[in-house]
């Protein structure tokens, strides 16, 4: 067949199809219908998700910065506020507020890092703390943060900043319990980790593994000298030595009586001598 022929053929269907066209719309203009309100549809969801997705996101992050930020806030009022009543219990409220966050969200870096804050806040309000904590209640709490701590570490074992954070407050909690040598296990571990190059925690670690013998030993405060008596001292600046005294005058001054005068005692009166002539 001849290429003129075939570009014939081609012309007469193609002009074929046009002429048919509209009845080919008119028959399958249900159809045709359907799908378009599909495509508007899913075109219609497709953003709704992805605008959603995006507000809650900010909203999600914006939440965790308000309650991260709390921590040191808290921290410096409780600190200013020491011996004025007891505050600590507000950090423990913080807690629960970061525990209620990583059980709520979808994002696993978000929950990691709101599982440490929370097992930071754990282990502040013991620090803080004003009155007396025993062993038992220490170690409780403790181990809440250490279980924070791990969820973390299993959240965000791709992220190494914060594998690498969860792991060395690890070791800050074994410390704490007076366990000095899981917590150098943990620390060199850090160090010796590739994955950590970089982060603030590998660093971190490294110093505290040369520091932690330190904390071994009990600190002793010697007792206080006896208070020695000492005559009082009285000193004067210079302007307080130099400056003149002013005694008011009173405005209207009482007249002082003038002193009466003292009695005087009458000289005693001569006596005569005696005649020498006439023997009297």
């Amino acid at each position: 067949m001849r290429a003129d022929h075939r570009h014939d053929l081609k012309t007469n269907e193609l002009a074929d199809w046009l002429m048919h066209f509209p009845d080919w719309l008119r028959e399958n203009r249900n159809s045709l219908l359907g799908m378009a309100g599909i495509i508007v549809i899913a075109v219609a969801v497709y953003f709704w998700i992805y605008y959603h997705k995006n507000i809650v996101s900010a909203r999600t992050q914006t939440r965790l910065t308000n309650l991260v930020t709390q921590l040191p806030r808290q921290n410096a009022d409780i600190a200013q506020a020491m011996g004025k009543g007891e505050q600590s219990f507000l950090l423990i409220d913080l807690a629960r507020d970061l525990q209620d966050f990583a059980q709520s969200t979808n994002d696993p870096e978000m929950s990691a890092l709101a599982l440490i804050e929370r097992a930071e806040t754990l282990r502040s309000e013991l620090h803080y703390r004003s009155g007396e904590v025993s062993r038992d209640e220490m170690a409780k709490q403790l181990a809440q943060a250490q279980a924070s701590y791990e969820q973390a570490l299993k959240k965000a074992e791709d992220v190494p900043a914060l594998a690498a954070t969860a792991q060395f407050g690890l070791g800050l909690c074994e410390e704490e319990l007076g366990n000095f040598d899981k917590a150098k296990g943990i620390y060199k571990a850090i160090s010796e980790n590739a994955a950590y190059d970089g982060t603030s925690a590998k660093a971190a670690a490294a110093f505290r593994l040369k520091t932690v013998d330190d904390y071994k030993t009990t600190v002793v405060f010697k007792p206080a000298p006896p208070p020695q008596a000492s005559a009082p001292t009285i000193q004067l600046t210079p302007g307080q030595a130099n400056s003149p005294v002013v005694i008011p005058v009173p405005v209207n001054p009482t007249p002082t009586p003038a002193p009466a005068p003292a009695p005087t005692t009458p000289a005693p009166a001569p006596v005569p001598e005696a005649n020498a002539a006439t023997g009297g």
